[in-house]
């Protein structure tokens, strides 16, 4: 069969470009070297029959109020995509031993954080009630071409809705730290670090400039509107997304590894896989991979690459997943049972230190840890009774070079994995005690061990590319490149290396798609 398009890389946004470009009738082969498609997006049993696993993404709010997913709904749905709607989003356990969280019952919420401060409760129903109208605006700004008319539009849009003081307001939101943000609006240092978490999500530590955009946004999101997550795992949304593009005509092949994208006269032609086959594109060759690996390794070029393989790596990730006979027993409130994420960031002096002592190449005396409890939601992930846990580690270095507690000796990831694994579970038990009794089975995913699964995780960082200002918007992965243009004709990058960066939005797929096919 001859292809219009070849798709490298079956991540979350090669699939989306796929999904569009099939429905518009183009012939679209994607290629995945790994065993199943998904990339970051994969769900399987690691620990214990029965117990489905996230083995990284497990949130999909973003993929839930996309655009893609707002044009592919009906589709999507008819090939299987089930999304479970989540009403208790997140929470934090606090320096203090308390606690507070966030659900869609404002009320509930602002209760909780006038007990801390009433100021802060008033300011957070302010802000929640704003944030209806200011939503539109910023997602917007969020998910259009940048550089493009349309983002003009976007911002004319804004400045006639929303007048000059506001988009001012956006511009200072923009380029503060989280802790200057949160410091200027709520007084209660329990509140700012309940924020203040989402920013170690991405890599912004509570005093990099540039991070208080994530914690806002993410914050009133699951304030107005829940969090979503997948039926049976994450890998709902993969599954579904191959299903179109195989009733479309397209194919997914898994267990494909490309050796080289094949140009002539500066213009992609199509792709050699590692067992000699050539295959051609009509039309366009997508690669759904990090840039580094783009230009060094399937385009064969030589030292110095481009800038955009120059993109820099964030801190890495450490996955620990749990099977569990109950769960967890909280300390700071049974309550924090409800809630699809716990966050054990206490403090953000705290989050600061973490940060900087991964970011000197220690293996951080307290990570963060990011808690996951999908089966309080879906309980069909685990046998009746029992549940999983997502622990995501936050956040470490790639190469280790000493031990900030001075417990461990600086080596491999490999032979610190398990060690470390074990003061991240110490470190969960006396938030939640008794928790190692009800552990049943234990996987441990070190930073080297997401990037040998995933080569995109460059460094284990879950993110594939810091998201700092100078890597951010026209930056993202380098000035000029920020359309999902190659230095090679009819070649194009997507995924969380590109615009708009990392998350389940599938945006930048989406974008390319519709730019290619003309809507």
């Amino acid at each position: 069969m001859q292809w219009d398009v070849i798709v490298v890389g079956a991540g979350h946004n090669g699939l989306a470009a796929a999904v569009h470009l099939s429905a518009k009738g183009w012939k679209v082969l994607v290629l995945e070297q790994a065993a199943v498609a998904g990339g970051a997006v994969k769900t399987a049993e690691v620990t214990l029959p029965g117990f489905r696993h996230d083995l990284c993404a497990m949130n999909l709010s973003m993929f839930a109020g996309s655009p893609f997913h707002a044009a592919y709904k009906a589709r999507l749905e008819a090939a299987g995509l089930a999304l479970l709607p989540v009403t208790h989003s997140f929470s934090s356990v606090l320096e203090d031993g308390g606690w507070l969280g966030v659900d869609t019952d404002l009320e509930s919420t602002a209760a909780r954080i006038a007990a801390r401060s009433t100021a802060d409760a008033q300011t957070w129903k302010r802000m929640a009630g704003e944030f209806g109208a200011d939503a539109p605006h910023l997602f917007g700004l969020l998910g259009t071409p940048v550089p493009s008319w349309a983002m003009a539009r976007v911002l004319w849009k804004a400045w006639r809705a929303k007048g000059l003081p506001w988009c001012m307001e956006t511009v200072r939101l923009l380029q503060s730290s989280p802790r200057n943000w949160l410091g200027a609006r709520f007084e209660d240092d329990g509140v700012r670090a309940l924020m203040a978490a989402w920013g170690m999500h991405l890599d912004f530590g509570p005093d990099v400039a540039g991070g208080a955009l994530f914690p806002y946004l993410e914050s009133m999101a699951n304030q107005c509107f829940g969090m979503a997550l997948g039926r049976g795992g994450a890998d709902t949304i993969v599954r579904a997304m191959v299903r179109c593009i195989e009733q479309a005509g397209g194919e997914v092949r898994t267990g494909s590894p490309v050796a080289r994208v094949r140009t002539d006269a500066g213009r992609a032609q199509g792709v050699t896989l590692a067992d000699g086959t050539q295959i051609d594109a009509r039309r366009a060759v997508i690669a759904n991979v990090h840039p580094r690996l783009l230009y060094g390794r399937l385009l064969g070029q030589a030292e110095p690459l481009p800038a955009p393989a120059r993109l820099r790596p964030g801190p890495g990730t450490m996955m620990i997943h749990l099977a569990l006979d109950a769960l967890p027993a909280w300390r700071a409130g049974a309550e924090l049972q409800r809630f699809a994420y716990v966050h054990v960031a206490p403090s953000l002096d705290q989050m600061a230190r973490t940060y900087r002592e991964a970011m000197a190449g220690l293996l951080p005396a307290e990570p963060v840890l990011v808690v996951g409890q999908p089966t309080v939601v879906d309980p069909s992930r685990a046998p009746e009774g029992r549940h999983v846990l997502w622990v995501q580690v936050r956040v470490l270095p790639a190469e280790v070079k000493g031990d900030a507690a001075g417990q461990l000796v600086a080596g491999s990831w490999d032979a610190l994995k398990e060690a470390y694994a074990d003061r991240a579970l110490a470190l969960l038990e006396r938030h939640a005690p008794g928790l190692g009794a009800r552990i049943l089975g234990r996987h441990v995913v070190s930073p080297l061990d997401l990037e040998r699964d995933n080569p995109n995780l460059i460094g284990g960082d879950s993110l594939s590319g810091s998201h700092h200002p100078d890597q951010f918007f026209l930056f993202r992965p380098a000035f000029g490149h920020s359309r999902w243009k190659t230095t090679i004709a009819g070649l194009y990058m997507v995924g969380a290396s590109t615009w708009p960066g990392a998350g389940t939005g599938a945006g930048s797929g989406f974008m390319l798609a519709k730019e290619l096919a003309g809507g």
